[in-house]
């Protein structure tokens, strides 16, 4: 069987698998209010077992972060933003459960992110928000691994 073959397998899988699971879960609406207010301070839309949608906002750079369980899907709708992602989070310490922080990232790449943009950030990667023109809005998907 060819490669593509397999592709369209595991494609058919998790197009079939992931409506299985999420079965259980409730319709959401979120009105433009609710998500222009969450917006002004940068707050989480929906958090449940399966994933996390947060209306994220930042004013200034960050300190270098890696989530051990969630990968990061950013969708970036106002703002630009330098972002360096991989590399090693310097003195990196734990601040919740499968969280970790640290003041900067030795050896990562640098990307500059524009309105439009979308990263993925694996979990178990370094990344950091090294430079923001505020406000810089974006939706953040989190997506835990199992």
């Amino acid at each position: 069987m060819s490669r593509r073959h397999i592709a369209g397998f595991l494609v058919l899988g998790v197009v079939v698998v992931l409506p299985l699971k999420a079965a259980d879960q409730p319709i959401t609406h979120i009105s433009g209010e609710q998500t222009r207010a969450a917006f002004a301070k940068g707050k989480p839309l929906v958090e449940n077992d399966l994933y996390k949608i947060h209306a994220s906002r930042r004013d200034a750079p960050g300190q270098a972060e890696v989530h051990l369980r969630d990968t990061d899907i950013l969708y970036i709708l106002e703002g630009t933003a330098t972002v360096v992602t991989g590399g090693t989070a310097v003195g990196a310490h734990a601040i919740a459960k499968d969280e970790l922080r640290g003041p900067s990232i030795e050896g990562g790449t640098t990307t500059r992110l524009a309105k439009g943009d979308v990263l993925i950030v694996p979990s178990g990667t370094s990344h950091q928000f090294t430079e923001v023109s505020a406000p810089l809005l974006y939706y953040t998907v989190k997506v835990p691994s199992r």
